[in-house]
């Protein structure tokens, strides 16, 4: 039962039951099943709760919250700063799990302070991002960035 779709032969060969039977089940409502063209599929999700089984455990979520303090920074470059990192957020390849970022630039201090919520390793991703622009050779600055 490796997939996560199942036709309705396949639902009835794995249950023991009759093809009839089980689309009988899903057009009472007993069993969900979106219908693709001519076919119905069913998700095993829908599978297991019509045979009682437990659906799998979903592995614990860790999310981490992160501070990152950039000094030396202008309006401008705080703009462009902002813009990369939501952008980055933005792309974030699991939507079911997405990025939050929040900025705010400090003009009497030249300071900005960027605030990333999420996945552990996605925010580590966005970390490195920023470090690697604000350090690299054509970085945005020469100053360092530091936790707060």
């Amino acid at each position: 039962m490796g997939n996560d779709m199942y036709s309705v032969e396949q639902v009835a060969e794995l249950l023991g039951l009759h093809v009839r039977t089980v689309r009988g089940y899903i057009r009472a409502g007993r069993l969900p099943a979106v219908r693709i063209g001519k076919q119905y599929r069913i998700a095993r999700a829908d599978l297991d709760a019509l045979t009682g089984r437990p659906a799998p455990a979903a592995p614990p979520a860790l999310e981490v919250s992160s501070i990152a303090q950039v000094d030396g920074v202008d309006r401008a470059t705080a703009d462009r700063l902002a813009t990369l990192v939501l952008a980055a957020a933005n792309t974030h390849p699991d939507p079911a799990r997405p990025l939050r970022v929040q900025t705010v630039h400090d003009e009497e201090h030249h300071r900005m302070k960027i605030v990333i919520l999420g996945d552990a390793a996605a925010t580590a991703d966005l970390l490195h991002l920023l470090d690697a622009v604000l350090r690299g050779e054509d970085g945005l600055l020469a100053g360092p960035v530091r936790d707060a």
